[in-house]
Parts: C-alpha cells; sequence; structure tokens
C-alpha cells in the first residue's frame, strides 16, 4: 500500500496481506482474539487503501524479510555439536539384499538341475509317444521349497 494512493480501490492480495499483519500482530499480544476477529471482519469490508491502513494505523510495522538468498550461508566447519563425555554414535549395518554368493550358487545349482530333469522328461515322454508321469516334480520341488523356505526366513544370514 502506497500514501499517495490513499483512495485507489484494494484488492484481494491487499486485503490478505493485511489480515497476515493482523495476524502476527495477535500472535504477539498486541491484539485481543475479539479485536482481531473484528479487524479481520472489516478487512474483508474495506474497499480503499486508507481503509485498510486505517485497520493497522495503531500497530508496529512488519520487520522486512530478508529473502533466503541473500543471507550469507553459515560455514560448516563453524558449526559443533555437544557431545557428552563416552557418547558413541549408534552404528548400522545396511541390510545385504539377496543370499550372498552361496545362496546364488545354490539357486543357479537347482534352476540347472531342474532344467536338466525337465528335458530328459520331455525327451522320454516324446520318445514314447506316450505322456510319462512327471517324475522331475519330485527332484524340483522339495529342493525348490527348501531355497524359499530360506529365503523368506533369511536361515543362514548374517543378523
Amino acid at each position: 500500500m502506497t500514501d499517495d494512493t490513499p483512495t485507489m480501490r484494494a484488492a484481494d492480495n491487499d486485503r490478505e496481506a493485511v489480515v497476515e499483519q493482523l495476524a502476527r500482530a495477535q500472535a504477539e499480544g498486541r491484539l485481543d482474539l475479539a479485536e482481531f476477529d473484528e479487524r479481520v471482519r472489516l478487512v474483508w469490508v474495506a474497499q480503499t487503501y486508507a481503509d485498510l491502513a486505517a485497520l493497522t494505523a495503531d500497530l508496529p510495522p512488519d520487520r522486512p524479510i530478508v529473502p533466503v538468498a541473500t543471507r550469507p550461508p553459515m560455514p560448516v566447519h563453524q558449526h559443533r555439536s555437544y557431545r557428552p563425555e563416552g557418547y558413541q554414535h549408534a552404528t548400522y549395518q545396511v541390510e545385504q539384499r539377496g543370499t550372498g554368493r552361496a545362496g546364488r550358487l545354490f539357486f543357479q545349482a537347482w534352476v540347472a538341475a531342474s532344467m536338466i530333469n525337465f528335458v530328459i522328461w520331455g525327451l522320454v515322454s516324446i520318445t514314447s509317444l506316450e505322456w510319462v508321469y512327471p517324475w522331475w516334480i519330485w527332484v524340483v520341488g522339495p529342493w525348490g521349497a527348501l531355497i524359499l523356505a530360506r529365503r523368506m526366513t533369511r536361515f543362514g544370514l548374517p543378523r
């Protein structure tokens, strides 16, 4: 708001700025709640800059806000945190993804054995021209169940 245009009509942005100023004054204890409510009601009825200026005339002017970009950066080397004697930082171990080298080899061996048994079963079924009982399931199933159980329970992995 400028002093040379008191009769100029105020916009909603101007009214919002005055409401924010009144809210800061109320938070500082300069206005009680009833007076704050009354002034906010009058802000939204005000039509000119002079009407808005009258609502904040008895309040101190707002302190200028320094933009963040113009503030000098705080040197990092000056910051020292207090640590009581005997204090140690907590250490955390990053949980390793996967099961490690042994687990990968175990899984790869299972895949290879499963494929070999499946191919043998398929060749026997094709060459005999009849359906053969899928015996390879008894090789793949229990071994795969052990791998799955180990993976889900993380058995044998460091904690």
